[in-house]
């Protein structure tokens, strides 16, 4: 008996089928390729603009410590009797700084011979803040300072990302605290 001969026609799909569905899936493949970079490229201009975020909130924060360091030196400046009280608080605003990217560290300020503690007293420099020459409401002003510098920085943790935020919480508490002290104390 002789064999029967299998058929010259394809099992499968014809050629032009495979062919056309090759093209469609190669396209498809392309089109996420693109796709992926394009959110690829979304992602890395978010995460830039993420960054110069952050670190324009840890200038900002470096410069808010600077000013409210500038108060507490011109305090110390007027009042040198207040400096025992006034000088860990100063150091540590210092420190702040510091942590926000400033380089400034927690140097002594001097304390002018020329300055009498019942006087109104501006330290050096253009926009110095001007400081009481009764002792309490010079405390009282570093007080209010140091309040709302931390309900600032409080407000500014929404939108903060979360390196930041965490630092500028930890700040924002401190500055409270300075706060407290400072109202507490005297």
């Amino acid at each position: 008996m002789p064999l029967p001969m299998p058929s010259r026609a394809p099992a499968g799909p014809p050629r032009r089928t495979v062919l056309n569905r090759v093209a469609v899936l190669c396209t498809a493949g392309s089109a996420a390729a693109l796709l992926s970079a394009c959110s690829d490229e979304g992602s890395s201009a978010a995460q830039r603009r993420g960054e110069a975020a952050a670190r324009a909130l840890r200038t900002r924060s470096a410069r808010e410590s600077l000013t409210l360091l500038e108060r507490y030196d011109a305090t110390l400046d007027a009042h040198p009797a207040l400096a025992g009280r006034l000088r860990p608080l100063r150091d540590e605003v210092a420190r702040h700084a510091k942590a926000f990217g400033n380089s400034r560290g927690p140097a002594s300020p001097s304390v002018p011979s020329s300055v009498s503690p019942g006087s109104t007293a501006r330290a050096a420099g253009p926009e110095a803040p001007e400081i009481p020459g009764d002792e309490k409401k010079a405390v009282a002003e570093l007080a209010g300072a140091e309040r709302r510098l931390a309900d600032t920085r409080s407000a500014a943790l929404l939108d903060a990302p979360p390196e930041v935020a965490r630092v500028l919480a930890s700040v924002a508490a401190a500055g409270a605290a300075h706060a407290y002290l400072l109202t507490e104390g005297s």
